[in-house]
């Protein structure tokens, strides 16, 4: 059997008396998009902090493509190809929307942000922004500035920014959360579109989406994994029905 993409073996935190993971085991194969859901308090936002690097677990061990990865800092985790996108979205609000996403790929290429602003001279830089913009879906809004965007297309950005530094897997965390149904559309698009491409590890309440999007889904209340599978194995499973999808099984 290949060796998964991201291991999580055994993590422990708590913040007080209050306990976001419990011993909590992970495997994300690599190329499949792989769902965290869970009621609100249930350690999902936790757990995507502490495999990105924002924060450190108490106990337990972190690997990434073979790699021990638990005590890197988040820098380095991202040059070896993990990305993320918050909830809370975390863009340039006075620089547009084009320099937002060239900061993004001349941070991934390596090049001094002394000349970022003579960026738009280099030929590959203007190709790979324009795929940018348009991969996201806010080609028609590359001169704006970035503070002037709706919330859908702030979150479209952000998750254009962490795809400008070519990760191997992706946190998304609520990338729909706060959309119009327009917004939600073209973020549906989006992971469908990389699903084919990379590994995306996506926390999200939309259950219609989670169902559409994951190969695999895995499911956490208080910090556990209470249960994990394909997605007709999470719909069918009764513990999930009546905790998570406040669903009862239909008497005998």
């Amino acid at each position: 059997m290949a060796e998964p993409l991201l291991r999580i073996e055994n993590l422990c935190k708590s913040f007080g008396a209050v306990i976001a993971c419990r011993d909590l085991s992970l495997e994300v194969a690599e190329g499949e998009v792989h769902a965290l859901i869970g009621p609100n308090g249930a350690g999902k936002t936790t757990l995507l902090n502490q495999i990105a690097g924002d924060l450190a677990p108490d106990s337990g061990r972190i690997y990434f493509n073979g790699q021990e990865i638990t005590h890197l800092p988040l820098h380095r985790r991202a040059h070896l190809g993990l990305a993320r996108s918050y909830q809370i979205t975390s863009v340039f609000p006075n620089l547009s929307v084009a320099e937002n996403l060239q900061l993004a790929i001349q941070a991934h290429q390596g090049h001094s942000f002394r000349f970022w602003r003579r960026g738009l001279s280099d030929p590959q830089l203007c190709a790979e922004l324009e795929l940018s913009l348009e991969r996201v879906g806010l080609i028609k809004r590359a001169d704006d500035l970035a503070g002037n965007l709706s919330h859908g297309e702030k979150k479209q950005l952000e998750v254009g920014m962490a795809l400008a530094c070519k990760p191997k897997l992706l946190l998304l965390d609520e990338p729909m959360a706060g959309m119009g149904p327009g917004g939600t559309v073209e973020m549906h698009k989006l992971i469908l579109q990389l699903k084919r491409q990379m590994t995306v590890l996506l926390v999200e309440h939309d259950m219609d989406a989670i169902f559409a999007l994951a190969d695999r889904i895995t499911v956490l209340i208080y910090g556990e994994v209470a249960a994990s599978g394909t997605v007709d194995e999470i719909r069918n499973n009764p513990i999930v029905r009546q905790a998570y999808l406040g669903e009862e099984d239909e008497p005998c």
